[in-house]
């Protein structure tokens, strides 16, 4: 009598942060329209279907690769801001950290497909959006008001200094992750420095 096969060894899955990161990774090398469920799975070797079980969604497989990558973004601007120097310079690092490395930034790329996305989502991928939003302006809120606490900044309201400071950013950030012609990353932080250096920074007597 002939023995039974052995049974099949399953391939375990990758974890999660994998998937993420390979989806990260495939944006950044190939450009986000590369980025199916098919292409993934090709890369991380799991099947589609495998993949949709994970993420239900491709909305939901860029909802979560773009919350990993602000996760990452997240730790370096919580290191930079807990740094000791003055809050004027943390505040430029902020500013080098928000605004986009160039045409096709990775992360900025994703991020404009998720909110373009974001007209159909639903209530909790809303609220997921929110989070990301507001982690950013927590951040900036708490960091002018250290400097105006310390005598850097002038006296000003910080929730709406920040509210105005990325709305200024978002929309130079955009123009330049597109590659709208005569806008570079280096114009950009030189617009932000002055408008910060005009509304913000203390004036010696």
């Amino acid at each position: 009598m002939s023995e039974a096969p052995a049974p099949r060894r399953r391939t375990p899955a990758p974890p999660r942060e994998d998937l993420l990161a390979a989806a990260m990774g495939m944006i950044a090398e190939r450009g986000l329209e590369k980025l199916t469920m098919a292409a993934l799975g090709r890369e991380v070797g799991m099947s589609s279907g495998h993949l949709l079980y994970y993420f239900r969604s491709k909305d939901e497989l860029l909802l979560q690769t773009l919350e990993w990558s602000e996760g990452r973004l997240g730790a370096a601007r919580g290191r930079l801001l807990a740094g000791p120097g003055p809050a004027r310079e943390r505040l430029a690092a902020y500013v080098d950290l928000y605004v986009p490395d160039g045409h096709r930034d990775p992360h900025w790329t994703l991020w404009l497909e998720v909110w373009n996305r974001s007209q159909n989502a639903d209530a909790d991928a809303r609220a997921r959006q929110a989070a990301i939003e507001g982690a950013w302006h927590r951040d900036l809120v708490a960091l002018i008001a250290e400097g105006v606490s310390r005598g850097e900044f002038r006296e000003v309201d910080a929730d709406r200094f920040a509210t105005r400071t990325r709305a200024l950013l978002d929309g130079f950030s955009i123009h330049v992750a597109i590659g709208l012609r005569g806008v570079s990353r280096e114009q950009v932080l030189l617009h932000v420095k002055e408008f910060i250096e005009d509304g913000l920074v203390a004036r010696s007597p």
